[in-house]
């Protein structure tokens, strides 16, 4: 396995891979890898003769309040993951490698970004977007893998593939969960005894809303209510969201038709947990 930390190095490797004519997979990551990471990197193992792992947490992406220097970074751990997964090259930049002066030019993502986590977290998306149209640019990747846990991440990425023509197929791989359903995160750390317990709530709620629509309730407000209320009665979290939205538009909906997505975000003492699920009828 390769290491690289700098854009020079980096497209050295890739120009070697591509005069060899080899299918690349990208698992673009901000370290602290779990199971979820390593599901990414088995799928993108399976479809190309190449695996390029990213480990870069993006200062872009993250609020004046929220958790840049205080997010988890393990970088000895991550290697070693990452070996035994059987990644070919791991691309890990600093901070002033990616951004070497403050940035003239930012990806301003105006569509599918104002629900959801985007609501609440303004100017995000512009940081994951304009991030991975760096990262797109230097790997040049056959295909990128992205976990639907965080799913309104994969719309506005298949939207940023769309609208700029990136010649990348853009793979979305299923929630990995722990055995009582929770979703997995680097996030998950920072949950006390007691709220690790009272999550997997979160997950509880959207099989209900689903057994319930599978039964032929199309009332969207009372879906959310339902919702709503078995994760006030679980957990002594404070909600964030939850929502019904068309998917990947992330449109609002009046009556629950095609496609769609039931979001919920949900903010601990010190984690802020989001999970859903997509469905179509």
């Amino acid at each position: 396995m390769k290491k690289v930390e700098t854009k020079n190095e980096l497209i050295n490797e890739m120009m070697r891979f591509k005069q060899q004519n080899k299918s690349i997979g990208f698992v673009p990551t901000m370290g602290f890898l779990h199971e979820g990471h390593l599901t990414l990197i088995e799928e993108a193992k399976k479809d190309n003769q190449i695996v390029i792992l990213s480990i870069f947490v993006n200062p872009l992406q993250f609020g004046p309040t929220e958790d840049f220097d205080s997010y988890p970074r393990d970088k000895k751990r991550d290697e070693e993951l990452a070996l035994k997964a059987g990644v070919d090259l791991i691309f890990s930049p600093s901070v002033e490698e990616m951004y070497p002066t403050e940035p003239s030019y930012t990806v301003n993502v105006r569509d599918r970004v104002n629900v959801l986590c985007g609501k609440s977290r303004e100017g995000h998306f512009n940081g994951v977007a304009t991030v991975l149209t760096k990262l797109f640019n230097l790997i040049r990747p056959n295909k990128a893998y992205f976990g639907m846990k965080d799913a309104q991440q994969v719309a506005v990425i298949e939207g940023l593939i769309s609208e700029f023509h990136f010649p990348i197929e853009i793979v979305p791989v299923a929630t990995i969960r722990e055995e009582d359903g929770l979703a997995k995160s680097s996030r998950n750390v920072y949950l006390n005894e007691l709220e690790r317990h009272q999550a997997s709530a979160l997950y509880r709620s959207l099989l209900k809303a689903r057994d319930d629509i599978n039964n032929g309730e199309r009332n969207i407000d009372q879906i959310k209510k339902q919702v709503q209320q078995m994760i006030m009665k679980e957990t002594t979290g404070k909600i964030d969201y939850v929502e019904v939205l068309s998917y990947p538009e992330l449109k609002e909906m009046k009556v629950i038709k095609g496609k769609f997505i039931l979001a919920v975000a949900v903010k601990f003492t010190n984690a802020r947990l989001i999970d859903n699920i997509t469905m179509e009828v």
